[in-house]
């Protein structure tokens, strides 16, 4: 499957959709911004490679993982956290790049959480095959901002869950440039992505990048 320019310049804009009160899709949100993206990774990238981290169970990750901003999220043998430094590197995590930021308080407001400012964004590569269990998003020391998600390559499909495990999700499909926020009433709520499935993005090949972005402290 090859994505057609057309889905990647931004004109399958919708207007949002509810996933539940407190949680919604923002499609092609983020598709004008690519370029600035993109650019401003390339340097992330270089100061902090992605990595497969190891969850406190032992297990790798199949995800690659890496980081900006004030804090990045871990996860080691001694169990998940966030931390002002890269344990790979020793230093600071590299800086949240301007159009990384401008992205994720725009969407927050257009979801209607203003005044969101992020000091964590969590950057995730998935390649085919590649998944993420249901899980919450619970390290966070403040749970009145909210998740801003952010979808770039490849199209995947987001599991939207319930308050525990073993409620039903929701499967929502995701291409590239759509935004997820969820906070409020639903800013718990477990959530994961389904197996990647082949394929190759014109801009981004056979990979997707997601951009999630929190308030860890």
């Amino acid at each position: 499957m090859t994505m057609d320019l057309f889905a990647a310049t931004g004109e399958m804009a919708a207007l949002p959709e509810i996933l539940v009160p407190g949680a919604m899709v923002l499609r092609g949100h983020a598709t004008a911004d690519t370029a600035a993206v993109l650019a401003a990774l390339d340097g992330v990238f270089a100061a902090a490679p992605f990595r497969h981290m190891v969850t406190p169970g032992g297990c790798r990750m199949s995800v690659a993982m890496t980081n900006c901003g004030a804090y990045g999220w871990i996860t080691d043998k001694t169990g998940y956290r966030y931390d002002r430094i890269d344990p790979e590197s020793g230093r600071d995590w590299p800086p949240m790049p301007s159009p990384l930021l401008r992205l994720a308080t725009r969407a927050a407001a257009q979801a209607g959480y203003g005044g969101f400012v992020p000091d964590a964004c969590l950057i995730n590569r998935y390649v085919p095959g590649t998944r993420l269990s249901l899980h919450q998003d619970k390290d966070e020391m403040d749970f009145t901002a909210p998740i801003v998600s952010v979808s770039l390559g490849l199209p995947a499909t987001f599991l939207f869950g319930g308050m525990r495990r073993v409620d039903a999700a929701q499967r929502v499909p995701l291409w590239h440039g759509d935004v997820v926020v969820w906070g409020g009433p639903a800013r718990l709520r477990y959530h994961g992505v389904l197996p990647l499935k082949a394929g190759s993005h014109v801009l981004l090949g056979e990979q997707r990048i997601n951009l999630t972005f929190r308030k860890a402290t």
